[in-house]
């Protein structure tokens, strides 16, 4: 226990070549950034970061390219009869068109995507803060069963002194067999008592090293950090707390950026009551080429003419084009009037979700001052138990020593004194838990 640090293999996904004691600072740091669940809120993060730059993207204009070739052979109508008509044709086009009017859609489709955004931020923090309050308790769990250790460590120490001081006392004849006997199977109780606390710090390192991911978690160890004997009361009242929640928590921040979106849905919902106006300009040509013949006709002269070539085509055919177009909804079943009250329903299901929100966060905030205020009373009323125990153990050590008491006896009052010992480390940690809870509700970063 003494020696801390020691050359071991490496810990896998750390790149650490030492074995090391975790504070909770850097147990929280490493969960919220390997947790998977953290991981999968920051894709879709992502995908909402995506829709943003493709609603951003939106306002620029879309331009297409179009090339086409066709091959036909055969006989063609004319009239009542028909020609031989062998033809290779080729056209280009290239096109543009862009959105000028629609009721200011795409800014409104922006503004909701952003708020999308927002939301989906405060999720992973929310995650974060889960994640954060897990660790936190469970550290906590794994300090209080070393204390734990620590109280029945004592205990066999001193079942082992008691045990020695009979098995001397039977050997000179002033005490019965039954002395001896007693003090031995006192001993054996209190390591069997010590082994169980020690098996609980290793499950707890272990819960602690799930919590975090942890591939290899044989060596993990967290720091021992002294807590001192005296503590003191919370100070802070549960409306201060509330305030200092309902501004900070991303939980209800994510809700209220969930209103936003649902209202700025709603308003891209009535832009389809609008026209939309659009415009669109294009340039084009085309090659035709008559593959059983190079006659083309005659010029004004009378004279037989061939085809041009392809580039003189090209060049002849080339062609320009542009429009505005203006697309008014008149009827379409009141499809858009029923979009628009369903997104009316979705703002107030926002709504009734940041109520929830706010309703959960009360009732944890309240519920950890309730604790807060309950274990301190705990914490104090064994402290005094300890007390009266250590005084009555102190008399039945020294009762016994003169003959006046049992081992028996002896045993009952230690067995009450570590009992007391473990109730006071059990309603400290406790306290401090349920006090670091209300903190981070109030603002405060998780710390020991």
């Amino acid at each position: 226990m003494k020696k801390v640090l020691m050359i071991i293999l490496g810990l896998s996904g750390l790149g650490l070549s030492a074995q090391k004691k975790w504070s909770l600072r850097e147990c929280v740091d490493y969960a919220v950034e390997h947790n998977l669940q953290v991981i999968q809120n920051q894709y879709s993060k992502q995908i909402q970061d995506v829709n943003l730059k493709i609603a951003q993207k939106n306002y620029l204009p879309s331009v297409s390219a179009n090339i086409g070739n066709s091959v036909s052979f055969g006989q063609a109508s004319l009239g009542t009869g028909s020609i031989r008509n062998d033809r290779f044709s080729n056209n280009a086009n290239l096109s543009a068109d862009i959105l000028i009017y629609n009721n200011g859609r795409l800014e409104k489709t922006i503004r909701k995507t952003q708020f999308d955004v927002e939301a989906s931020q405060y999720d992973i923090e929310t995650i974060k803060n889960d994640i954060s309050l897990q660790i936190a308790q469970q550290y906590l769990t794994t300090l209080l069963n070393k204390e734990i250790v620590k109280i029945s460590q004592s205990a066999t120490e001193n079942a082992k002194k008691q045990f020695d001081r009979a098995k001397i006392t039977t050997e000179v004849g002033t005490t019965a067999q039954t002395i001896v006997a007693e003090a031995e199977a006192a001993w054996a109780r209190e390591k069997q008592n010590l082994k169980t606390a020690e098996i609980n710090v290793g499950r707890s390192l272990f819960a602690l090293a799930q919590l975090l991911q942890l591939q290899d978690y044989k060596d993990f160890d967290v720091e021992n950090v002294e807590i001192g004997e005296q503590l003191s009361p919370q100070l802070i009242s549960v409306d201060e707390v509330l305030n200092t929640a309902y501004e900070s928590q991303p939980q209800i921040k994510a809700a209220e950026s969930r209103i936003k979106s649902a209202v700025a849905q709603t308003e891209v919902t009535r832009t389809a009551f609008w026209p939309t106006i659009t415009a669109s300009v294009g340039i084009g040509s085309f090659y035709n080429n008559l593959l059983n013949t190079s006659f083309s006709g005659y010029d004004q002269f009378g004279n037989a003419t061939t085809e041009p070539n392809f580039f003189r085509q090209y060049k002849d055919n080339f062609g320009q084009q542009g429009g505005v177009s203006v697309n008014i909804p008149i009827f379409n079943k009141g499809i858009t009037k029923l979009q628009v009250e369903q997104s009316k329903i979705n703002e107030s299901i926002a709504k009734n979700t940041l109520d929830q929100q706010k309703q959960a966060v009360k009732q944890n905030v309240q519920k950890a001052q309730f604790d807060v205020d309950a274990n301190y009373e705990i914490y104090l009323s064994a402290v005094q138990a300890e007390k009266s125990t250590k005084l009555a153990m102190e008399f039945a050590d020294k009762s016994y020593a003169a003959g006046r008491g049992t081992i028996y006896d002896l045993n009952i009052a230690r067995n009450n004194y570590a009992n007391a010992q473990g109730s006071v480390e059990q309603a400290k940690y406790n306290y401090l838990f349920s006090l670091k809870l209300l903190n981070f509700y109030a603002g405060i970063p998780l710390s020991l």
